[in-house]
């Protein structure tokens, strides 16, 4: 694939943390693909940012794709995660990437959390990752859904990843999601789930 090649996929986000996530789920999936350069971010598309009015992870992951779509012309696709505890009755949910009131600061986010539960004992601290991904074309359109269990820890461990993944020990691990290399995490991950449930109807999308 020559370096010259057009994008054919645009994934609705500014993250880079996320499209370096997708890339890597969608490396080798894709016959005539080539995620370095034709699997491009919402900036390098030129697409606007999109409020994320809806009040589940579904309904913002399907605004922000049919938003890109119609802005690009390509194939778009898009997320909507966050963490969910279950002491905090779900919250912060879709919230999550401005639950200290600062859209973005993964360590004050964080860091809320932390104090929010600081007297919670650990049998009670039970939260998870969910990700809702969705993919938009030319009359088509599809969402599925990815969650990952664990429990928050009392200080972040790890260096890896991003966002809340410092404090949140998978089920069945004794690390933090930071912890793990990004091949353990795309293995397990909410995002990895929804992502390669949504592969399917990615291919076709790019047929």
């Amino acid at each position: 694939m020559p370096e010259t090649a057009e994008p054919r996929l645009v994934l609705a986000t500014r993250n880079a943390g996320k499209l370096r996530e997708f890339r890597e789920l969608l490396r080798g999936q894709v016959p005539g693909l080539d995620v370095d350069t034709q699997v491009i971010d919402a900036a390098a598309a030129g697409a606007p940012d999109v409020p994320e009015t809806g009040v589940t992870f579904e309904e913002n992951s399907l605004l922000k794709a049919r938003s890109v779509a119609a802005a690009t012309g390509l194939v778009a696709v898009a997320d909507d995660s966050g963490l969910t505890v279950d002491v905090l009755g779900g919250a912060p949910g879709i919230f999550s990437a401005r639950w200290s009131g600062r859209h973005g600061d993964d360590e004050a986010n964080l860091r809320l959390v932390l104090d929010q539960l600081a007297d919670i004992d650990e049998v009670h601290r039970g939260a998870a990752f969910v990700c809702a991904a969705s993919v938009v074309s030319v009359g088509s359109e599809n969402v599925t859904r990815g969650e990952l269990r664990g429990s928050l820890l009392r200080a972040p461990r790890g260096d890896g990843g991003f966002g809340y993944d410092p404090i949140l020990m998978p089920t069945g691990t004794t690390r933090s999601c930071a912890e793990l290399s990004a091949t353990e995490k795309n293995e397990i991950s909410h995002r990895g789930q929804a992502f390669r449930a949504l592969l399917p109807h990615i291919v076709n999308a790019l047929r």
